[in-house]
């Protein structure tokens, strides 16, 4: 069987040095070129597990958040051109955000909304019901691969386009009307 079949989901992985939380500003690196971004629903891995199957993933995960991940879309262009792996243009320092973390009963995930909004203007929007696939189904794929250890965050997809950044932005991110993030790009 193959390690890759057509349809299976794409995993980004990123660099520790990639993540920030609370509300300091996200540096975007200088000459890097046009930046987007894009709001995702985060959940909290709690126990360590390899093979998962998705009928128990639900058991691997304790919290969730609004987190936002942004892409040097200039640089992935070109790296993508050159077939050169992609972590410079999506694993750069700040790279990512997640919010407060919100409790989740044992073994749910409630169906629930996430939206990023861009100097007071929503940009991106999504529900859990309408995504791709479920946190449980991704958990259950990546844990095939690579081994989850408590603490790791997993970032469920992408609802949409992503949005366009600029220096001085506002961005805000937020489960159904909870706003869990808010911070400057700089």
């Amino acid at each position: 069987m193959p390690l890759y079949n057509e349809g299976d989901p794409v995993v980004f992985l990123r660099a520790d040095s990639s993540l920030t939380k609370g509300g300091r500003p996200v540096f975007l690196p200088d000459d890097i070129g046009e930046v987007h971004c894009a709001s995702q629903l985060v959940v909290r891995i709690c126990r360590l597990g390899k093979s998962i199957p998705e009928r128990f993933a639900h058991r691997y995960y304790d919290a969730v958040t609004c987190g936002v991940t942004f892409t040097a879309t200039t640089l992935l262009k070109k790296l993508r051109e050159e077939g050169l792996p992609w972590e410079m243009a999506t694993g750069f320092d700040g790279a990512t955000k997640i919010g407060e973390w919100i409790d989740l009963p044992p073994g749910t995930l409630p169906p629930m909304g996430f939206r990023l909004d861009i100097n007071g203007t929503t940009a991106m929007q999504g529900n859990t019901e309408d995504m791709e696939r479920t946190a449980d189904q991704l958990i259950a794929h990546v844990s095939k691969h690579f081994t989850i250890r408590t603490g790791d965050l997993l970032f469920t997809g992408v609802p949409g386009p992503l949005c366009k950044v600029n220096v001085d932005d506002r961005i805000t991110g937020y489960l159904e009307e909870r706003k869990l993030l808010e911070f400057n790009v700089k």
